[in-house]
């Protein structure tokens, strides 16, 4: 999204990431970016939207606490004062997963009405990366044009597509696939990636035209 530089840690302190789930369907990827943040020794900063609690109950059987407990710090969705809605508290920036149409909306036109959708305001105009995990198919016109204002105000467009090269074997597989790729944004290298020209082996050969 940026070539601005990261910023610098304070000793002990540990990197952040605020890790913001809305109400689209694929819940899953929030929850394992989560994850990934406490195998990466990244403190997670956590907040949900209202819907996205319905479609955690739904899609996974879980509950808001056992969701929370993956997090290193939860913000209440409606909590304006709360740290990351100030550009002064230092992270890496935020990854939105899944990102619902509402969500996208709301941080193209700057006028936030949650918690979520400040942070992701915020992470932009401190030149941050943000990536939006959108969840919705197929586009119309009008969605098009808001994820083309997205990408010119900075933010990263990067739907959860699967990665069939990589062979997955399971859903769990695709998921992680998808989630590890978009840390690598943030230069966090995720172990359950499997990597073109390393893990994966490379084709070779000419292409007939």
């Amino acid at each position: 999204m940026t070539d601005a530089p990261k910023p610098p840690q304070r000793p002990g302190e540990k990197p952040r990431l605020v890790v913001g789930i809305s109400g689209a369907s694929g819940v899953i990827y929030g929850i394992r970016a989560l994850d990934a943040c406490r195998d990466l020794e990244v403190e997670s900063h956590l907040v949900v939207s209202k819907s996205a609690v319905l479609t955690l109950q739904q899609e996974t059987g879980l509950s808001a606490s056992e969701l929370n407990e993956r997090a290193d710090v939860v913000h209440r969705v409606s909590d304006i004062g709360a740290a990351i809605a100030s550009g002064s508290f230092r992270t890496l920036g935020m990854i939105v997963a899944p990102c619902s149409v509402r969500t996208m909306s709301e941080i193209a036109t700057g006028v936030t009405s949650s918690l979520l959708t400040r942070a992701a305001d915020v992470t932009l105009k401190e030149r941050r990366t943000l990536v939006l995990m959108v969840r919705e198919t197929p586009l119309h016109l009008g969605h098009l044009r808001t994820l083309t204002k997205l990408a010119e105000m900075g933010a990263v467009i990067a739907p959860p597509l699967p990665a069939f090269y990589a062979k997955p074997t399971s859903i769990d597989e695709m998921v992680d696939q998808s989630v590890g790729r978009t840390l690598d944004l943030f230069d966090l290298s995720w172990a359950p990636v499997k990597r073109w020209g390393e893990d994966l082996q490379t084709i070779t050969g000419r292409a007939e035209g």
